[in-house]
């Protein structure tokens, strides 16, 4: 899923080739997309584009009139941008928005369908779409530290519940927990002063590093490469791959359609978290320590 600095990246190169044109008209190949009815969307035809934001991982294309188109891209959806007249992505395509100048397409992968386009007016309705998760930057470390204080949940859960903070998912909190060492598994209401301020460091440092890192990778061009999965990461993705701080393999904790990164080494002092699936079947044979699988 795209997260803060993957959307930062796709606003700016949005902001430099939309602001000012005149949105001419969508087209929605696949009519799930669109999760409002009121105003119809052909209301936004013929509106100028005022300026975009960020709303959590969503992205708002401000119309004048107080008119929002807001993107939620979910997992799979992407955004591409072709000059008028260019070849479209073809049967990924969910939408289009067509500018005097070019077409920008939100497109997505597979078949569940899970992002969206909603159309609204007003500044009431459009908060009405935002879960409430606060940027980490906009924070002191008491403030963060509060955040994660809030309801029995581990520092993964936090950071990715959009209702505590803004754009962060589980590509980027795997990243964070690692350049903080911090165990996935840890408590937010129980860390300590230090371990919540490293925690913030850790999670500004990151997010700015990745923003400035993907603003390079694009150049000029629009984003066109979006992943959850980078080679230069130091955990995410890298199950069984060695840590770049110390060497030891990365685990994986698998759970629903997710998992989480993480060096043993690094964050738990060596003991391995238990995956539920393979501890489960593996019982007394399963590892408690990374040393034992050296």
């Amino acid at each position: 899923m795209p997260e803060l600095p993957d959307i930062t990246v796709y606003i700016e190169h949005l902001e430099r080739r939309l602001v000012g044109h005149v949105l001419q008209k969508i087209t929605l190949a696949s009519p799930f997309v669109l999760r409002t009815v009121e105003p119809p969307l052909g209301d936004a035809a013929g509106r100028r584009v005022a300026g975009l934001r960020r709303l959590g991982k969503r992205i708002v294309i401000a119309l004048e009139d107080e008119r929002f188109l807001v993107i939620h891209l979910m997992i799979a959806g992407r955004l591409r941008w072709r000059e008028a007249g260019a070849k479209a992505p073809g049967r990924i395509t969910l939408a289009s928005f067509a500018f005097d100048d070019g077409v920008l397409y939100l497109t997505e992968a597979g078949s569940k369908r899970r992002a969206s386009l909603h159309y609204v007016v007003g500044e009431a309705a459009l908060a009405a779409l935002d879960p409430g998760g606060l940027d980490v930057f906009a924070l002191d470390a008491a403030q963060f530290a509060a955040r994660l204080a809030q309801g029995n949940h581990t520092v993964k859960r936090a950071l990715t519940d959009p209702r505590l903070f803004s754009g962060i998912g589980n590509s980027y909190s795997d990243e964070i927990l690692h350049r903080a060492k911090l165990s996935p598994f840890a408590l937010g209401a129980k860390l300590g002063p230090a371990d919540a301020a490293r925690l913030h460091d850790a999670a500004k440092q990151v997010l700015s590093e990745w923003t400035q890192r993907l603003r390079e990778e694009a150049g000029a061009a629009f984003p066109e490469k979006v992943t959850a999965f980078h080679d230069t990461m130091a955990v995410h993705g890298r199950y069984g791959k060695p840590c770049p701080v110390c060497g030891a393999p990365v685990q994986r904790i698998v759970y629903a359609d997710n998992e989480a990164n993480y060096c043993a080494r690094c964050q738990t002092n060596g003991k391995l978290l238990a995956d539920r699936a393979l501890s489960r079947l593996l019982h007394d044979s399963w590892p408690r320590d990374i040393d034992q699988l050296l």
